[in-house]
C-alpha cells in the first residue's frame, strides 16, 4: 500500500463474510442485490453509513479494500446530499480485501468505525 492507495470500505455481518470466502465474491446484501450494486463507503463516510444502516446490528466486520483493486466495476455515483459514494458493479473477490476486522458496537448500539479503522 502506497500514500496514494485509497481505501474502501463495505460492512456486512460476519456469516454474510464467511459465505463470501467459502465462495470466493461477496455478491452483495439483499439492499446491494436490490440496487444492482454493492455499496461501499470512503473512510470518511463509514461513520454515517454505520450510524444510518447498521446501528443495533450485532456480529458485523469492516472489510477494507484497495480501490483500485476493483478496476472499471468501482464507480462513484452521487448519493447522500450529493456525496459521491463508491459502488463496485459485480461481485466483489474476497482476495481484494485488504483486512477484515471484527466491528463492534458501541454502548448505543452503533458500529465502532473510527476505532476499527485506524487498526
Amino acid at each position: 500500500m502506497t500514500a496514494n492507495t485509497v481505501l474502501i470500505f463495505k460492512i456486512t455481518t460476519a456469516p454474510a463474510w464467511a459465505a463470501a470466502v467459502d465462495r470466493g465474491v461477496f455478491a452483495g446484501s439483499p439492499d446491494d442485490v436490490r440496487d444492482g450494486y454493492i455499496h461501499l463507503s470512503s473512510q470518511d463516510q463509514l461513520a454515517g453509513t454505520a450510524v444510518k444502516y447498521y446501528a443495533g446490528v450485532e456480529d458485523l466486520v469492516l472489510v477494507a479494500v484497495e480501490a483500485e483493486q476493483l478496476g472499471d466495476r468501482l464507480k462513484w455515483e452521487s448519493s447522500r446530499g450529493g456525496a459521491l459514494f463508491p459502488h463496485c458493479y459485480g461481485a466483489l473477490p474476497v482476495a481484494a480485501a485488504l483486512w477484515v476486522r471484527p466491528l463492534p458496537l458501541d454502548k448505543n448500539g452503533v458500529p465502532c468505525v473510527a476505532e476499527t479503522r485506524s487498526q
